[in-house]
């Protein structure tokens, strides 16, 4: 037990720089220190591959796969589809992308790309934000290119990581074959079919809009927190 704590002292001294007030602390107290990073460090490679299977079943229409990486009460929202709680809901809301098991002609890719994940200090929540390119395409329908950005939460579960809530916000869509400068699609609103049980949390639209979703961290050289002066958009009230 005391080699393998020693390691991950090691391990988390050659991660992160060093603090003047861990240096002039006990031989104990820096063991903890370390070892607390080396468990962050942990908690956040735990994250990054929880919201990569999320891309990888999604993609291909494995909805109950995908509602297990949610928490009991875990909440999903796609751009202004509204909020669906709970893993039943959400793997029925699910249905309205297209059918289990991704059927044939269909492309629905989601990544997830530029991960910035902060985990609280007790171990217990996290925040990610994930930039997400989207090609999709359906049997009769033309072909979609999408970007947007995800704003997560996370909550541990008996050492197991879950999503609490997944907030995707496409910000901009296009037909495949006109482009981004002839063609700026909008985004669908809640389902008639399978209305969600919240209303969207935000109001906004889509390229040529330039929404910018909320950054739910600091800055990491100033630690300000970031403000987003959105712009003035009379279709949706904002000044």
């Amino acid at each position: 037990m005391m080699r393998r704590i020693m390691t991950s002292a090691v391990i988390a001294a050659a991660l992160l720089p060093s603090v003047p007030a861990i240096a002039q602390a006990s031989v104990e107290e820096r063991i903890a220190a370390y070892r607390q990073r080396v468990e962050r460090l942990e908690d956040q490679a735990e994250i990054e591959k929880l919201q990569s299977l999320y891309g990888y079943y999604f993609d291909k229409g494995m909805w109950s796969e995908v509602a297990d990486l949610f928490a009991d009460q875990g909440t999903f929202e796609y751009g202004q589809r509204g909020v669906y709680v709970g893993r039943q809901r959400i793997e029925r809301a699910l249905l309205l992308f297209g059918p289990e098991g991704l059927g044939p002609k269909r492309l629905n890719n989601h990544m997830q790309l530029q991960a910035v994940i902060e985990v609280a200090k007790d171990g217990r929540t996290a925040t990610g934000r994930f930039q997400g390119p989207v090609m999709l395409s359906e049997p009769g329908a033309q072909a979609r290119w999408g970007v947007g950005i995800y704003e997560n939460r996370y909550v541990k579960k008996g050492g197991t990581w879950l999503i609490a809530s997944l907030h995707f916000y496409p910000t901009a869509w296009t037909d495949y074959d006109q482009g981004w400068l002839k063609s700026q699609l909008p985004m669908e609103g809640p389902s008639a079919l399978y209305p969600p049980d919240r209303p969207p949390t935000e109001v906004y639209r889509a390229l040529p809009s330039n929404y910018i979703p909320p950054f739910s961290f600091r800055h990491p050289v100033t630690g300000e927190e970031i403000t987003v002066v959105q712009p003035a958009d009379d279709v949706v009230g904002r000044d």
